[in-house]
């Protein structure tokens, strides 16, 4: 049996108070809104994504959004008031 931890009323020393950095229950439940799509992939880029998810424990067509979101995401335009910034400053 394990010994059990006593815990006693001396003093902590001194405590840093950090800021919350996980996200909210609200945040980890989010799921986008999702679209279905027929698409037609070569059987060598299915057969490596198949073979990556099992790898992984995850499901292929998960790991095919991600990738297609992260493309979108970093191909993104910059947002707009950076976009004015950047114009004014041009001219």
């Amino acid at each position: 049996m394990k010994s059990r931890t006593k815990y006693t009323d001396e003093p902590l020393g001194k405590v840093q108070v950090i800021p919350d950095f996980l996200p909210s229950p609200a945040e980890l439940a989010f799921r986008e809104e999702g679209v279905k799509v027929t698409l037609a992939l070569s059987r060598k880029s299915i057969e490596f994504f198949k073979s990556e998810a099992t790898k992984h424990r995850t499901q292929y067509q998960r790991m095919i959004r991600r990738l297609l979101d992260a493309y979108v995401e970093a191909q993104a335009p910059a947002p707009r008031a950076k976009a004015r910034a950047d114009r004014r400053r041009a001219t």
